[in-house]
């Protein structure tokens, strides 16, 4: 971790991608977090805000543009922490993959064009294209689509019950407590370091890696030990 890096994300005001940026900002070697919002918010520290139409016909090469001169600074990853958790019950499944799918591919294919390798995406536990289920099916289709673009190094995200997040209520953290493995609690703070983590110590690795619970606090570890 003695090189410096850059951080471009997708999904940074949210509460995992908040937390995500946050952890990324204790890091001394992070030169600088690149945000991509849809409006303006308020300034920090080695935080850089850039407002882009995310439903526009030009985002992806609106964010290829915006990887290839951060990266001209110095090598930089890309990662995405776009979701809607809990409220996607109430969206259809054409709206899901219109966020996604539409929008997350997108910033995917702009950040591959611009010659970024590493591409870090939350996703969900058990998540497959053929799940009955919609949510789970949905995040299935969104990491085949980022597979499918051909990233040097591809960390996926599979975390269980989210607790710490505002939008998990308080019976799922109980009932998460009680279900051992994957599909179990893992706190936001530690999703969040392990993305982190990956961006700083894996940002050369080559090949597709899935975290599931055990594997994200086995890194966030790996990372405190080294802050």
């Amino acid at each position: 971790m003695k090189q410096n890096f850059a951080a471009i994300i997708l999904g940074g005001t949210g509460q995992v991608g908040g937390a995500a940026v946050t952890e990324l900002l204790e890091i001394p070697e992070c030169r600088e977090v690149v945000m991509v919002t849809r409006k303006p918010i308020a300034a920090r520290s080695r935080v850089r805000t850039v407002v882009l139409d995310t439903g526009a016909s030009d985002f992806a090469e609106r964010t290829a543009a915006l990887g290839r001169e951060v990266l001209s600074q110095g090598p930089a990853s890309a990662v995405s922490c776009v979701g809607v958790g809990s409220g996607s019950r109430r969206w259809s499944e054409e709206d899901l993959k219109r966020l996604e799918l539409g929008v997350m591919g997108a910033f995917a294919r702009g950040c591959h064009k611009a010659g970024i390798g590493q591409f870090c995406l939350l996703s969900a536990v058990g998540s497959t294209a053929s799940s009955r289920f919609r949510y789970v099916r949905v995040m299935g289709m969104k990491e085949d689509s980022v597979r499918n673009i051909g990233f040097t190094r591809l960390a996926i995200f599979r975390p269980g019950i989210i607790v710490g997040n505002a939008h998990t209520p308080a019976w799922a953290g109980l009932f998460g407590s009680l279900v051992p493995g994957p599909f179990g609690n893992i706190d936001q703070g530690i999703l969040a370091r392990s993305i982190a983590a990956e961006v700083a110590l894996h940002n050369r690795d080559v090949g597709e890696v899935i975290r599931e619970n055990a594997a994200m606090k086995k890194l966030a570890a790996q990372l405190s030990t080294l802050n």
